[in-house]
């Protein structure tokens, strides 16, 4: 799916006429321009396959030792408001003869989370690809974000975070395995 550029900046021309605006006044010349530029960034992930991605990215390796990635930053928008939700990613796996390319594991995030999302899709769509991509014993998948669209308009709560995990295999079966991965991501398991 190519990205129409002319076509979005268009919509934002007629978007800034419907909120009151003047298209043509010098500080919004551009403006159309440049959120065409950046949406097509922000929305970059609908147009990359996952199994690409990690294709290549993962290494013959015998070990059962947990494999932690932590504070893997993640910006993405709403799918609600179209507002930016940001924040951190934590990943965790245990893999069964193959490991990934530790840059992989973040471009991974940053696909997904560079298409309209809500957090728990997110959370979900990482450790369910991981598991597949490499048949782990386990995969354990965090993220805490502050949402934008809570934050500045709405219930405007400044402080909220929201924190959502997935937990795959043994990291949802055995629960030291789980204890061991909220520990190493600084989370106390309840």
């Amino acid at each position: 799916m190519k990205f129409n550029v002319e076509k979005v900046e268009d919509l934002v021309r007629q978007l800034l006429i419907e909120i009151g605006e003047d298209p043509l006044r010098e500080g919004l010349v551009k403006t159309p321009e440049r959120i065409a530029s950046s949406l097509e960034f922000l929305a970059s992930g609908y147009r990359e396959d996952p199994q690409e991605l990690v294709h290549g990215a993962c290494f013959t390796q015998e070990t059962n030792s947990m494999i932690i990635v932590k504070d893997i930053e993640v910006y993405s928008l709403c799918e609600h408001h179209m507002l930016p939700f940001f924040g951190r990613c934590h990943i965790g796996y245990i893999p069964r003869g193959r490991v990934f390319g530790v840059s992989k594991l973040a471009r991974l995030v940053d696909m997904y989370a560079r298409r309209l999302q809500i957090q728990e899709r997110l959370t979900e769509q990482v450790s369910y690809t991981i598991m597949d991509s490499i048949n782990a014993d386990g995969v354990g998948v965090m993220i805490e974000a502050q949402h934008l669209c809570m934050m500045m308009r709405g219930v405007e709560k400044q402080n909220s975070r929201m924190v959502t995990s997935s937990l795959l295999g043994v990291f949802r079966d055995n629960p030291s395995t789980r204890h061991e991965f909220l520990s190493y991501v600084g989370r106390p398991a309840k």
